[in-house]
């Protein structure tokens, strides 16, 4: 009843289980204001989650409970101390300027070399090794055949790397 917006329903259920859901929390906590915070948090999630409640799942106070200690081991993890020498510096893994430009000058150079291909071999090249899509479905988007695919990627790479043959060292790629 109290899941289709009865307010008896939902009167005698709060009056049921939020006396006992704020008993829990106190208990947890320790502190009255924050379990009175947790035990009207609690019953709040239960009157909203109530018109979806399906019988047979969990009891409602089982649900209720769980709610319950979750939000105070919310409320204790915030309550920790933290010692600020202890955490160590997060590592900046964003690339700096020397990356990035280089990164650019790549992308520009293989954008090139790209537009050098003519059409069918560059959309191959494109779906395949920068979309990375299947050969199958490369094919289908083509209408072509898998065997097409197969051929047009390899004659967009084989001319992809003599494009760039000459500019390796300028584009940071060493002899490895």
């Amino acid at each position: 009843m109290f899941a289709k917006g009865d307010r008896q329903a939902a009167a005698e259920l709060t009056d049921r289980l939020g006396p006992r859901t704020y008993a829990v929390a106190l208990r947890v906590l320790g502190n009255r204001a924050e379990a009175e915070d947790v035990a009207q948090e609690a019953m709040i999630r239960l009157w909203r989650m109530a018109p979806d409640w399906q019988q047979g799942q969990a009891k409602v106070s089982t649900w209720l409970y769980r709610v319950t200690l979750n939000l105070c081991l919310d409320i204790k993890r915030r309550k920790t101390p933290l010692d600020i020498d202890a955490v160590p510096e997060p590592e900046d893994s964003a690339p700096g300027p020397a990356d990035r430009l280089q990164d650019a000058a790549r992308h520009d150079a293989l954008q090139a070399a790209l537009m050098q291909l003519p059409d069918r071999q560059r959309e191959a090249v494109v779906l395949r090794h920068i979309e990375e899509l299947s050969n199958p479905e490369i094919a289908g988007i083509m209408d072509i055949s898998v065997e097409a695919v197969e051929s047009l990627t390899a004659r967009g790479k084989r001319a992809l790397a003599r494009a760039l043959a000459d500019r390796r060292a300028e584009l940071g790629y060493g002899d490895d």
